[in-house]
């Protein structure tokens, strides 16, 4: 494993190859914008600069790992000599689909393809291609740099010698890799979506307020960050296309997405990527301040 291409320019792809690239891989990252790449690159520099500044890393360091990374708009060529694909697109199954049918036709046949998908069935994606045994999921946590967690998820066909690979380079980027099998939602989103979205039909019936659930939540049950605050960070049409993804998978009600939350994305209140969710997000301030629909 030397070679490395990442799909998808946006927060959870600049951060793959980040680490990727600080972990000492020739890394490509891959996105249908030249703009989205620029950006990309922008916060990658951005992350290492402040890793810089908390002497976690040196300056030497970040140049070195800089030097590793390249980007490209053009898929076909761009992975036609790699040794791994991380596809960290959109959360929707048929781009995904699709991806996964070009990868497969011009990556090499050695070439394992990964997703870094957080519900979508590693199974359903392996189908599109002709190597479902080297189709594997591989979940990171946002953000990528920080966070230790990865899932690898063993697709229906996906082989033993593909999953020790990938657990063993997970483990090479500093990270603590979970094996877990392919079920809707895995493990992660299986346990921690319902219970954020218990927490939004907890305020959509009045039970209590944004602050309050989340205050609950953190100084209850010791939680770093409550869920109503989590979900604006995740991304509500995130939070909503996993639990779609559940409530379809398991036919059981119990993943049903509360109401609340649909009109919420229906409504392009997404959290900190549209700026307001339950609480209000601006550039370059921390501070928590409940959007306006929610205050008593």
């Amino acid at each position: 494993m030397k070679n490395i291409a990442v799909i998808g320019a946006g927060t959870m792809g600049n951060g793959i190859a980040h680490v990727f690239a600080q972990s000492g891989y020739q890394v490509i990252l891959i996105d249908v914008s030249e703009e989205a790449l620029q950006l990309a690159l922008s916060t990658i520099e951005k992350n290492m600069n402040r890793m810089v500044a908390k002497e976690k890393i040196t300056e030497a360091d970040k140049t070195e790992a800089l030097s590793r990374l390249s980007t490209s708009t053009d898929m076909p060529a761009s992975v036609s000599n790699v040794d791994i694909i991380v596809e960290a697109a959109t959360e929707n199954v048929d781009l995904k689909k699709k991806i996964f049918r070009d990868m497969d036709t011009y990556a090499p046949a050695n070439c394992i393809l990964a997703t870094n998908t957080s519900s979508i069935s590693i199974t359903q994606i392996a189908a599109e291609t002709g190597r479902a045994d080297k189709v594997i999921g591989m979940h990171f946590m946002n953000p990528v740099p920080v966070m230790k967690l990865v899932e690898v998820i063993r697709g229906y066909a996906t082989s033993n010698e593909v999953t020790e690979t990938v657990m063993n380079l997970s483990k090479k980027l500093g990270k603590v890799p979970t094996e877990v099998n392919d079920y809707p939602g895995f493990v992660a989103n299986r346990i921690l979506m319902p219970m954020i979205n218990e927490a939004i039909i907890s305020l959509h019936e009045g039970v209590a307020g944004v602050e309050e659930i989340d205050t609950v939540m953190k100084l209850g049950m010791a939680h770093p960050m409550g869920p109503l605050q989590l979900a604006d960070f995740i991304g509500l049409d995130v939070c909503l296309s996993i639990l779609n993804v559940m409530y379809e998978g398991f036919g059981n009600p119990k993943y049903a997405p509360c109401p609340l939350l649909v009109n919420m994305v229906t409504a392009g209140k997404l959290g900190v990527k549209s700026g307001e969710g339950f609480y209000k997000h601006m550039r370059g301030s921390k501070e928590l301040v409940v959007a306006s629909s929610f205050k008593k």
